[in-house]
């Protein structure tokens, strides 16, 4: 007998499931819209108020409870669709393009239209104060100047910064102060390479760095509602490289392949109770698609790339891509071509009964490849409605129409859906 509830949670950007392991033993499974504003305000305290008995609105009890455990794509939706906060760069005077420039591979090298994958910070702003390789001052901080960008930044929208200084992985001295000058104008969100990325290279320490800065207010604002709604009950998370995280320690950089690093231990663990000690996982969710290798052994990297962001930290080895189920199908009057933007849960795909656009989810219904019978009966005002096959047919018929009237080709509505497809699994 447990003393209380176990929960296992897997909250992706679709679709969150709940395992539920009961004091007497007994497990329970119940799988929510992770987005469902009218219903409930989180998902993953919806679903296990609704195992333990209680409407998906009301907050569980946290005497009934031991543990929560959750993996989360919050951070890497987040990374891949860009959307997360508004952040400020602030680096050495002349490096304001470094990350820009990178570290000059050639990945795609004989390609005839190679497109750049950008930084996706907001602003850069540069100081002039520097430290030399032994931690001498050759110029001293302009604490006047840097707070007047401060300010005029938070004024503005920004969110976050990010601090990453020649150096500072050893002299970290200067980074510091420029925190506390950042904090002092009211950034809540201040990333510093020296404590996220402590290691020689600017490049990659910078990288870091803003995606640290990117995505920790994305992810503290869901953390801090979960955390929230289950009071005092110990909550943890899966980081990128395996293993789990105190709540209240859990950051960005370590958070973006936090849901996929639980699918890896889960396609081993199953694998090997079925016999096999070598396994491929594939799982495509609702806005991105990860594949791994598991070899009786997991793999972890220290430098990756992800959705075209280098990063330098731990995660289990995993590539993924914005393809998922609720990817969203577009036609730009010429072509057709799929995400990387997402519909997510709400208003998720137009099966989804909520207004949605097409996604390949919703081409999927069209070829009858999903079914809508088989599929949970959890959609509708009332969560209780299975998918509508219907109005997939009707939106794929408007956009024969448009198709047709833009290019003067006339294509069947089911043809169109398997070319969607096909642009998707190119893309995996």
């Amino acid at each position: 007998m447990n003393d209380g509830w176990q929960f296992w949670i897997d909250r992706g950007g679709t679709f969150t499931d709940v395992v539920g392991f009961s004091p007497d033993g007994q497990f329970e499974i119940v799988k929510m819209l992770s987005e469902c504003p009218e219903r409930y305000e989180d998902a993953a305290v919806a679903g296990i108020a609704t195992i333990l008995g209680l409407p998906p609105e009301v907050r569980p009890p946290e005497g009934k409870i031991a543990s929560v455990r959750m993996g989360t794509t919050v951070a890497t939706n987040a990374l891949l669709e860009r959307k997360g906060a508004k952040t400020l760069l602030i680096i050495n005077h002349g490096f304001a393009d470094l990350l820009a420039i990178g570290h000059q591979a050639r990945p795609r090298l004989f390609d005839f239209n190679i497109r750049k994958a950008f930084p996706f910070y907001d602003g850069v702003e540069e100081v002039t104060a520097r430290i030399d390789a032994a931690g001498n001052i050759l110029t001293p901080l302009d604490e006047a100047a840097a707070c007047a960008f401060l300010a005029a930044r938070q004024a503005v929208g920004f969110e976050a910064v990010a601090i990453a200084l020649i150096h500072a992985w050893k002299f970290p001295a200067l980074e510091a102060r420029l925190a506390q000058l950042a904090r002092e104008a009211g950034f809540v969100q201040v990333s510093v390479s020296h404590g996220v990325s402590p290691l020689v290279g600017l490049t990659p320490r910078a990288a870091t760095t803003v995606a640290d800065a990117y995505l920790s207010p994305v992810l503290r604002r869901y953390v801090d509602c979960v955390s929230n709604a289950l009071r005092s009950v110990p909550l943890s998370f899966m980081q990128s490289s395996g293993g789990l995280v105190d709540a209240a320690l859990f950051q960005g950089k370590d958070a973006i392949l936090s849901g996929p690093a639980g699918g890896v231990v889960g396609a081993a663990r199953t694998a090997e109770a079925a016999g096999f000690a070598k396994v491929i996982g594939f799982d495509m969710g609702g806005t991105s698609t990860d594949v791994c290798l598991y070899a009786g052994a997991f793999e972890r990297v220290f430098d990756s790339t992800v959705a075209g962001v280098d990063l330098r930290v731990p995660m289990m080895a995993i590539n993924t891509v914005a393809a998922g189920g609720g990817s969203i199908l577009h036609f730009s009057g010429a072509r057709l071509h799929v995400g990387p933007d997402s519909a997510g849960a709400d208003p998720g795909p137009a099966c989804y009964r909520r207004g949605g656009p097409l996604t390949i989810t919703d081409a999927n219904v069209m070829v009858g490849k999903i079914q809508a019978q088989h599929f949970p009966a959890i959609f509708g005002p009332n969560g209780d409605q299975t998918l509508d096959a219907d109005v997939v047919t009707v939106k794929f018929a408007a956009l024969a129409e448009a198709i047709e009237k833009a290019t003067g080709i006339r294509r069947a509505p089911r043809a169109i859906a398997e070319n969607f497809l096909s642009i998707a699994v190119s893309n995996m």
